[in-house]
Order: C-alpha cells, then structure tokens, then sequence
C-alpha cells in the first residue's frame, strides 16, 4: 500500500465540531439571521431600489452561509434556482457556493473510510492520495488504485454529518415558527410562497442526498439509461467499496466541460461537444424522464475520444414522460410558435401549474419562440429571459413546482455551457440529432400519420398567413390577449401625495432615532458604560443627517407642489 502525499493546506472550518453544542449552534444561527433581517429592513427605509446594495448585502450573505456550513451552503445552491422566490443579484451570487467550499482533513477522511469499509487504509487500497481531487459541501473527492489495479476516486462524506443536518432541521424549523409568530411581513411571504412546504421538501432531498447508496443507485440507472448512448459515458459503481458514507467510482478523467481552450488544443470537435450535451439532456428529460438537475462545469467533462462524461449523482429529479407522438406534435408546435400547444405540454409533464392567470408564462414561451428557436444565441437576449421571468414573479403571486426550477436551472447551466464553447451556437441545430432518433424510433404507421398531420398544419399555416394589415392587427389582439399590452392610469396628484406621506414617515422615523439615541447616549454618560456613548451619540449624528435630508426633500416637494396648484 502506498500513500500519496502531497502538500495539504487543511484549514479548520468555522463550523467544525458546532454540532456538538446546540447553544452555540442556535447562537450562530440566529445571529445571522437577525442581521439579514435587519440589513434588509434598513435597506427597505434608505435604498428600496438599489440594486448595488441588494449585490453587497447578497456577498455578504453567501460569506456567511459559508461560515454556517452545509446546510446553509445547499440552502444557497438550492435557492439559487428560485428566480421565484428571491431577487437576481442572490441568485447570482449563490451559484458561487458551487466551487468555494473548503476541504476536511483528509486525515479525518481516512479514518471515515476506515471505519466503514472496516479495515485499514494499505489493506483496503493499493495506493490512497491524501490531497483531495475536489471538495464539496457534502464531502469530498480521493483518488485511489484497488487492489485488483483498477483506478478509482473515493467520495468521503464530511464526518458528524447526520448529526449536523438533523440539529439544523430542528434549529430551523423552530427559528421558522418565531419568524412567522413575531414578524407579520415574513408570514405574509411564507403563505405566499409555501414556504414550510419548500423547507420540508428541501430537507427530505438534502437527507437522501447524504446516503452514498441512494447517489449510487441513481448512477446505476442513469448510466442504465445511457447504455446505447456511445458518445455519453457514466462512472461505474464499485459496490464493495461503497457504504452510506463512501462511494467508490471508476476513474473517468476529462477536461472540465467548459474549458474551451484546452478542447481546442486537445483537437475535441466543440460543436460535437454541444450537440451531444444538448441531446443528451433531452433525452434525460423526454425520454427518461430522469435528469441530472444541477448539471453545473464540475459535474461534466469531456475525455480525450470528445465523449461526455457525467458525474454526481446525488440530485436527480424526475418529470412525467411524454409519447413520442406528442413528442413530434411539440416540436412541429415549436416550429410554428404556437405557444398554446407547448404550454399544454408543459402543464401535462407537471412543469407548470394550471393554477391563476397564466398569460405571463404564455408571454416567456412566446419570447422564447421568437429569440431561440431558429437564430443563434444572442447574449443581451438570453439576459432578458431572467429580467422578464422576474418581473412576472413581481407581479403576480406565481409558483413554479420544483421540478421546472430544476429545468430551468439547468437549461440555463447548459446555455452558459454551450456559449463558453460557441457564443453562436443554434438550439434547434444541436438538437436535430435527438429529433431524428425520435422519429426514427416510431412505428412506421404511427410516424408517419404524425408527420402528415403535423406537416400539413404547418402547410396550412404558412398558406393562411394573413395580409400585412390583418397580420398587424391579429398581432395587436394575441398581444393583449398575452398580456404583453397593459393599461395603466395614473393620478399625478394621488402620486404626488403618496410621496409626501412617504417622506413624513420616514422623517417621524429618524426623528425617533435620532431621540432615542441621544437620550441613550446622554444616560450612558452617569453610568459605569460612559465609554459606549460615543456610539450613541455617533449614531445620533446619522440619524440626525438622515432626518435633515428628509425634511429637505419633503420641503422640495411641498414647494413643487405649490408651484403646480399654482398653474
């Protein structure tokens, strides 16, 4: 047995050994959470609209979910596909969570391995790297030789674990009751958003998540499913190996998927690369019905034969198949940008609930239709995507299921994918491939009197396209009918004083703080806490500034307002 020993900078992480004390546990916890609240509270009362302040207050909250640990760092990664739920700039900044997680002491993975695979390290391995390949919120990644010569990578849970999710669960769900009993905007927010129901499914993932056996499993049946697919290939399982806390794997190295220079230099085929990860996800998602829903850089790879290769197991979701036969009626529903049909099937996968007002959405598939369907990528409108799917989310109480956050998380990973290798690559070309194995796999009969049906739909539509004034006005009426049209009316005098009413509560409210500070400040003077009261009075000071500023704008808009009755 060797051991291969490379330099390691094993750091202490800050939430080692917090699962062994509640009491300061709960105190971390709660701290942050106190904070947020208040930062956005002031946020809310001195920048509503900033959004610099809302991308500081989101760095500042990944640091700290990365001091809590894994709970709040799957937390994170979790929420960073709920463009529903919170604002771009966290999201945005949570998807750093995915490659800034520090290492454990790989003495301590040793000892995991050990005592689970019940033997020592030399008798178990032929050769064990100390240096981890990757680390991960969960745990982290070694390179091993089994005795009988194969090379293998070791995947080695975090040690307390269990016990740490299982404290945060109960920490959570109590700090959860208090919010809703004591903050009134926050029980607002949990009604709207089902946020207990979010907060259990979370959890019930996150534990299954933690069992090596199920993340084993689920490779099995994936590389099961890939099987006849020769340009995709998944790690084996080495089931002796492998326990609830250790997962022994075939060693399948690769570059890093999205590394276009060394593709390039490797001489890999990049729009070969595209295509087969596009149609690769396709069939995951229409096919099988099983996809890998965080397919980020670091869970994919290309090897040197330009074959993909995926790993990480851990998250898989699953979605409502669809026949082939409806299959084809979608695609032809692409092609003629009837966003009515690929709505129907996204609501029978269970991808959308048929629940309120669904124009909004009709309004994102018909956006979709006309930037991506037939045009290469363009970059400032793919951005646009996020901007209008958020603004539909603000305007209306709307929650997607969890498996079409999935989707859209990585339809949107494979996008950013795909554009690092081609920022001009076509969606509809890179999926041909797919389209053809599907029409192909079809009974003659049945393809056949799908393809004439739908082929002759698209004829007919194309031949009854309307003249350039009925075109306009039947734009004009799908339009309003999608929602894309609004009306508004607006009252210049109600708006002028709803902005003073504004500005005097926000004066009364400095004005309190100003008080209460200072007379704070004054009362820490005759006590033994004399040196605290410069903070006081310092912070009487601001205020003090805050309310000046108050009082100006509302005399400006008194006097403007003065000025208008005039006319």
């Amino acid at each position: 047995m060797m051991l291969i020993s490379q330099p390691v900078a094993d750091r202490p992480l800050s939430w080692s050994g917090l699962s062994r004390r509640p009491w300061r546990r709960q105190l971390a916890v709660t701290r942050v959470f106190l904070l947020f609240v208040f930062f956005l509270w002031w946020d809310r009362l001195t920048a509503p609209h900033s959004a610099q302040r809302r991308y500081r207050r989101a760095q500042w909250l990944v640091q700290q979910l990365l001091y809590l640990g894994p709970t709040f760092i799957k937390i994170g990664q979790s929420l960073s596909t709920r463009a529903d739920i919170i604002p771009a700039e966290y999201i945005q900044a949570f998807t750093q969570l995915q490659d800034r997680v520090p290492p454990f002491d790989s003495r301590q993975a040793i000892a995991v391995i050990e005592q689970e695979l019940h033997g020592a390290i030399d008798e178990i391995f032929q050769q064990f790297e100390v240096t981890p390949l990757a680390s991960a919120s969960l745990g982290q990644v070694h390179r091993a030789v089994l005795p009988t010569g194969e090379t293998v990578v070791v995947k080695v849970q975090r040690p307390g674990l269990d016990s740490l999710l299982n404290l945060d669960f109960e920490l959570l769900h109590q700090t959860l009751r208090l919010a809703k009993r004591w903050l009134p905007g926050f029980r607002n927010l949990a009604q709207k958003y089902e946020v207990e129901a979010i907060y259990q499914e979370f959890f019930s993932l996150l534990f299954l998540e933690i069992d090596y056996i199920h993340e084993g499993k689920n490779a099995e049946r994936f590389r099961q499913n890939f099987a006849d697919y020769p340009r995709v290939r998944v790690p084996e399982i080495y089931w002796q190996y492998t326990t609830r806390m250790v997962l022994t794997l075939e060693y399948l190295p690769g570059i890093k998927v999205d590394d276009r220079q060394a593709l390039e230099t490797a001489g890999i085929d990049l729009d070969l690369v595209i295509q087969t990860g596009i149609c690769a996800y396709l069939k995951q998602l229409l096919i099988d019905g099983f996809f890998q829903s965080d397919p980020h850089p670091g869970n994919m790879a290309v090897d040197s034969q330009g074959d993909l290769i995926f790993y990480d197991f851990g998250t898989m979701a699953e979605v409502k198949i669809i026949a082939k036969d409806q299959m084809i009626q979608t695609f032809f529903a692409v092609l003629r940008k009837d966003a009515n049909q690929v709505l129907e099937a996204l609501i029978y996968m269970g991808l959308v609930e048929p629940k309120g007002d669904l124009s909004p959405v009709k309004r994102i598939i018909n956006f979709l239709l006309d930037n991506f369907r037939d045009k290469p990528i363009d970059i400032k409108a793919f951005d646009q995507v996020g901007e209008e799917v958020y603004a539909m989310f603000q305007q209306q109480p709307f929650r997607l299921p969890a498996q079409m956050t999935f989707i859209l998380k990585s339809i949107s990973t494979l996008d950013g994918i795909a554009r690092a290798l081609d920022p001009r690559y076509n969606l509809i070309a890179a999926s041909q491939p797919f389209i053809q194995s599907v029409t192909v796999a079809q009974p003659k009969r049945s393809l056949a009197m799908a393809l004439v049906q739908q082929v002759k739909q698209f004829a007919l539509d194309q031949l009854n396209r309307p003249s350039r004034n009925q075109q306009f006005l039947q734009e004009l009426t799908a339009k309003l009918e999608r929602g894309e049209i609004q009306f508004a009316t607006r009252s210049p005098e109600g708006d002028r004083l709803l902005r003073k009413i504004h500005l005097a509560l926000k004066s009364l409210i400095f004005a309190c703080l100003t008080g209460f500070t200072l007379l704070s400040a004054t009362v820490l003077l005759s006590t033994i806490y004399a040196r605290f009261a410069v903070i006081g009075f310092g912070l009487a000071g601001l205020f003090s500034l805050f309310l000046l500023r108050s009082l100006v704008k509302l005399a400006v808009q008194e006097r403007l307002d003065r000025l208008v009755q005039r006319r």
